[in-house]
Parts: C-alpha cells; structure tokens; sequence
C-alpha cells in the first residue's frame, strides 16, 4: 500500500496543502519548525488514531480553526481508497471512507503505516505507558476490532475508578459496594482479551525483532521481549522484573507459551488486590498497569544499554511491527515512516538502515539536513516551508 495523494485543510501549520506522493522513498526537507513531521504525522494519525507527539487532538487544529481536515488516496494492487477524517474542537471527529461516512475506529482497516521518531526512545527508557501504546497501537491495525474493546476496557475501569474514590471518601467496605462485582466482571471480560491479544504480540515479534536488531547494528545483542502482568503480581511501577524474567515465555519464535486462564487469574488478582484499592481508589491490576520489559543480552535495556543500543533496540521494533504488518495485512506493506532519524545515527548505522528499509513499497523520510539522508532513499526530494510545498525534485537515483 501506499498514499497517492494527502491533502491536509487546518491541520497544524497548513491551512492548505495538497501532495502526490509515489511508490519508493520520498524525502521532507527543511529547516526545524516548518512542517515536515506534520505531514507525516498526518498519516500516522489515519493509522493509529492518535499522535506521536501530543495526546489530544487540539494541538492538531491550526489556531483560528473549529475543524482540521486529513484527506489521503490510497492506492494497492491497482485499487483505490479515499479515506478522510475531520478533527473537531468541539464533539467527535468524524471520518468517510469513498465519501460515504464510517466510524472513526474503522480508518485504521485501510490505511497502515509504521512511523518511527526520536520520541520513540522513550519506549526503550521511558513509562510503562509508552510501551503499552506501542504494542496497543500495532494491535488496532492488525485487529480494528480490538479499537472497541480498548475503548469500553477504558471506560469500565473508569467507573470503577470512580466508585472505589467514592468509597473510599465515605468510609464504605466492600459488602456495601454490590456493584463493584459487576464492574469487576465487565472488567476482567475485557482486560483479560487484551492482556492475552498483548502477549501474543509480544511472541510474534521475538523473530522479527531480533532480525532487525542485527540488520541495524551488524551484532547479535539478543534483543528479547517479555510480558510484565500485573495480574501474576508483575509491578511496573516498582520495576519489579522478577515476574518477566522468570516468567515462562519464549519470545525468539513465533508463539508465547501462555499460562492457562488469564481470566481466572485476573479474577483472583482482582479479589485479592480490592482491600489495597478501597484504601487507595484505584484499580490496581489490569492492562492498564502492565508492561513489556526490553531485555538486550538478557539484561534490561532500560538501565543498562547504551544510548546507541536504546536507538537501535526502539528502531529495530519498528522494524518488526512493520514486518508484522506486510505479512499479515491484505493491503501489503505499511507505509513507512522515518521522521528525522538519520541525523541520530552515523554513517555505517544510516546505510544499514537505508538498506533494511530499501524493499517498502513506500518509505516517507523527514530530514533537517539533506546530506544526512544515504543517496538510496534520496530519489524524491520534497522542500517544506512554513507550511508550505514549495518545490519537489526527482534525482536520478
């Protein structure tokens, strides 16, 4: 798959803009603050249903405006998509699919993209939350459906949050909370989907993960993923490893041996933690408090590795999404993104990866620098200035 055409209307510093775009590697050059990574962001969002930069929608809206608009033609196998969505200030966004209105959760059916950025350094350093959005994030373009279930798990333990602060403000024990069972219920329902959905991802990805690993660095660091459930007792929050470490897993394949009964376990963790939530208000065992810790010669990369390695381990898992990706989806490879990540590496790292990516159908790169892009993927140059498409060049790469 790839886009065709993007067409953006008040969407962060564009009042306007509209570009055709082509199979192979297309280069954004400019200077810092002009636009480059809003373009690209742009078709992240159809993907993924959010940024990778901000958290809410209203920093996407340019300022003066009620709405922004994301327009891109998506062309596979000779066959073309129109998928729009509209970004409003006030009330829910709103998408079309060929001009006919869809849900918004339905867009990432159609448009796939892999997006990597130097705030991606964050899954190899930073919060639990980083990591349980990567995994989240490819889940919904593989499975769409699982948008819903992400969605009514997020508003479950969202009432229960506010029925455990309820009652721990006025004093109540649990005998006189007889609806906190059915928030209980409706909460390991679906948690426990998402914890299982999760952990087969997490075994998916040993292979490829450990291919683009070798691909970048020319090393075999034994980058290794492992789940940390906080319904098996795992805690995030206190960075207790001993859970993953031991936890009876192999990631270097294609399947994660998963222990029996995640519902049943989360049930237990449920019934056993609620003395702990009362006391505090909050929900203390779910997906919500999971993690996935990043193991790089059996050590965990975040403490431990390099700031080279922590690049290279967040770059290589991109990788093995994008992987995931063009074998599982009918639509072929995602669109690949690399957002000003050339001027982080050195030279031999930036040809490695040049060639790693070369076999996309569509690879969009971001860049300050020209110079720091290798000649492979310079065939296409786009110049960004403050919010405009000034000029586009084709080399004869």
């Amino acid at each position: 798959m790839h886009v065709a055409r993007l067409s953006l209307i008040d969407y962060r510093n564009y009042e306007r803009a509209e570009l055709d775009l082509g199979p192979g590697a297309t280069v954004f050059v400019g200077r810092n603050g002009q636009g480059k990574t809003n373009l690209v962001e742009a078709i992240g969002y159809l993907s993924t249903l959010g940024s990778h930069r901000v958290s809410g929608d209203q920093a996407l809206i340019r300022a003066g405006s009620d709405a922004a608009i994301i327009r891109a033609l998506l062309t596979h196998g000779g066959r073309e998509v129109l998928v729009e969505l509209q970004l409003n200030r006030q009330g829910a966004n709103r998408a079309q699919l060929n001009r006919s209105p869809v849900k918004t959760r339905e867009l990432p059916r159609y448009a796939h993209s892999v997006l990597f950025a130097p705030e991606d350094l964050a899954i190899v350093r930073g919060e639990p939350s980083v990591r349980r959005r990567m995994l989240d994030e490819l889940l919904v373009q593989r499975t769409p459906r699982l948008a819903g279930v992400m969605g009514d798990y997020e508003r479950v333990l969202k009432q229960r949050n506010s029925l455990l602060k309820s009652a721990r403000a006025r004093g109540l024990a649990a005998a006189k909370l007889p609806t906190l069972d059915i928030w209980d219920e409706r909460l390991v329902g679906l948690g426990s989907e998402i914890i299982d959905q999760r952990v087969a991802l997490i075994g998916e990805l040993g292979a490829p993960l450990a291919a683009a690993y070798r691909s970048i660095v020319d090393a075999d660091h034994g980058p290794e993923l492992r789940p940390l459930l906080s319904v098996d007792g795992g805690d995030p929050d206190g960075e207790d490893l001993d859970t993953a470490l031991h936890a009876d897993s192999t990631t270097g394949g294609d399947t994660v041996k998963q222990p029996a009964g995640t519902a049943a376990r989360f049930a237990e963790a449920v019934r056993r933690l609620r003395p702990k939530e009362l006391d505090r208000g909050v929900t203390l065992a779910g997906p919500h408090r999971d993690d996935v810790v990043l193991l790089l010669n059996g050590l965990p990369a975040k403490g431990y590795a390099s700031h080279g390695e922590s690049w290279s381990f967040a770059l290589a898992l991109r990788l093995a999404s994008a992987e995931l990706l063009r074998r599982d989806s009918s639509t072929g490879d995602p669109v690949l993104v690399l957002d000003d990540v050339f001027a982080e590496l050195d030279r031999l790292r930036r040809e490695r990866l040049a060639a790693a990516v070369g076999g996309f159908e569509q690879v969009l790169v971001t860049a300050a620098v020209l110079e720091d892009v290798p000649e492979p993927l310079t065939k296409r140059i786009v110049h960004i200035d403050a919010g405009r498409i000034v000029e586009s060049e084709t080399t004869d790469v």
